[in-house]
């Protein structure tokens, strides 16, 4: 019997947190761990070996550290989606709606430029709201989106569904049941 750890099972399970009644799944003790957090990375990269990416996009906030240490692996540039206000040049937004009511993310307007290659990640795929912000973003600055990679995905929110009604390519490495 192989007593090999998979990337779920670097990731811990707080309950009622941060309301009563959800199940959030840390990515934190996955980071913190080396073996666990290449093993991520190696992961979320693999199905795009050899296929041309000019950028990785990452979602704020725990994207940015996954984003990093993908462009870093494939020696390409990082841009950051942020929240509205954080970032400090010329942006442009995109609206997207919450449980109850609505968020903005923002890009800086020089970041893509058309006809670049993008891969988008983040660390958890829910509805799919912020990566189908991000998305718009990618495609009003003329970015042409090769697939989204998340670590988590839960099917139970429709997220992967929503994405791919997008014409996303959605790569997960592991899925949680229950919200």
């Amino acid at each position: 019997m192989s007593t090999s750890k998979t990337v779920k099972d670097y990731i811990r399970t707080i309950v009622d947190f941060p309301h009563e009644g959800i199940m959030f799944r840390d990515v934190t003790t996955l980071f913190a761990d080396p073996r666990g957090f290449r093993m991520a990375v190696d992961q979320m990269l693999h199905p795009y070996a050899g296929q041309r990416i000019d950028k990785v996009v990452g979602l704020e906030a725990r994207g940015f550290i996954l984003g990093g240490a993908i462009a870093h692996q494939l020696g390409t540039g990082f841009v950051p989606v942020r929240k509205k206000g954080k970032l400090p040049g010329a942006t442009i937004s995109q609206e997207y709606k919450l449980e109850y009511g609505e968020a903005v993310v923002e890009l800086h307007k020089d970041a893509i430029q058309p006809g670049e290659k993008i891969l988008v990640v983040d660390d958890l795929l829910a509805t799919g709201g912020t990566a189908g912000a991000g998305i718009k973003l990618i495609e009003k600055l003329g970015g042409e989106i090769i697939s989204c990679s998340f670590i988590i995905d839960l099917p139970e929110l429709g997220g992967r569904k929503h994405l791919q009604s997008l014409g996303m390519d959605v790569h997960v490495l592991c899925e949680f049941e229950g919200l």
